[in-house]
């Protein structure tokens, strides 16, 4: 019997121990999601119920501006903020981005963000008639976009088939953040070899914390302090992963904006601190873990 079909359940505490990139153990990812909601498709999610207990139908005008607002205010903010600040950041890109906002699109490459899929457009790969060519229709889309093909995946919603991780191995993804189960990446199974399943963040995930617990304003702030508390403890004796899991239209609005800067400036002032992107703390793990694929792959 297995808990877990992709990766093999391991303790933290009995994981090797590993030195972290350049000997820094705290390991910062920045991921923006970068989405496309057609408006004349159900919202994906809502800031604002309708009113009077109806089900709103296409066009839902209050859910999409909210969205929309991030993409047209929250985005220049937050690029801003990050290039001030000479920090790396992770674009989680539906593909239709590049067609729908090409100014958008331009000004992501012009930062030098790393593009990862997200799919077509916001919409769960369990919903897909065809996920295999959304998949793969998102990475040429990117790829052309970007001029190289992207390395790593989340899906929208982390939505996933029970084929999802086999299609993305046998179109080249190296590094997978839908399973969100470690602070650390691990090594996974497919029918086509190895994936590394990099971490993602519910608890540092702005829409949990503010569109789901209706968190205070400096909510992203007080969380950010209090797991940097706790790694403390841990990251004398071990790395651990800080995904900070954006949306431009919860995190980019003005009065949560400003605690993020604060969490930022907390972190930047650290000494054991790196920023990486997506890329970059796969090919740490691949390099700290080489025998980890083969290992992964013996009990397939």
């Amino acid at each position: 019997m297995q808990s877990n079909p992709r990766i093999p359940f391991q303790l933290s505490s009995d994981r090797a121990p590993l030195t972290g990139p350049g000997g820094k153990n705290l390991i910062v990812h920045i991921v923006m999601n970068i989405e496309y909601w057609p408006i004349e498709r159900a919202m994906p999610r809502g800031i604002i119920p309708a009113p009077h207990g109806a089900t709103p139908a296409p066009p839902d005008v209050p859910n999409f501006s909210w969205v929309e607002y991030g993409l047209r205010c929250g985005m220049p903010r937050i690029l801003d903020m990050l290039d001030r600040k000479g920090l790396p950041c992770s674009a989680f890109l539906n593909a239709q981005v590049a067609d729908v906002y090409p100014t958008l699109m331009d000004a992501v490459m012009g930062a030098g963000w790393e593009l990862v899929g997200h799919g077509f457009f916001q919409q769960s790969l369990k919903q897909a008639e065809d996920e295999a060519d959304v998949i793969r229709r998102c990475l040429d889309r990117l790829e052309q976009a970007g001029g190289a093909r992207p390395r790593a995946w989340l899906g929208p919603g982390l939505g996933e088939t029970e084929h999802t991780p086999d299609i993305l191995k046998s179109e080249g993804i190296e590094f997978l953040h839908d399973w969100v189960l470690d602070d650390l990446p691990t090594w996974m199974k497919t029918k086509h070899g190895p994936l590394m399943a990099l971490p993602y963040s519910f608890e540092l995930n702005d829409v949990p914390v503010y569109a789901i617990q209706q968190g205070s304003t400096d909510e992203y702030l007080k969380r950010v302090e209090a797991t940097l508390a706790v790694f403390e403890r841990e990251l004398k004796s071990q790395p651990r992963v800080m995904t900070l899991a954006l949306h431009p239209h919860i995190i980019g609005v003005p009065h949560i904006a400003h605690y993020f800067e604060a969490a930022l400036e907390l972190l930047t002032a650290r000494d054991d601190t790196v920023f990486l992107t997506s890329s970059g703390i796969g090919d740490w793990y691949a390099e700290a873990d080489p025998d980890g694929a083969a290992r992964v792959m013996e009990g397939a």
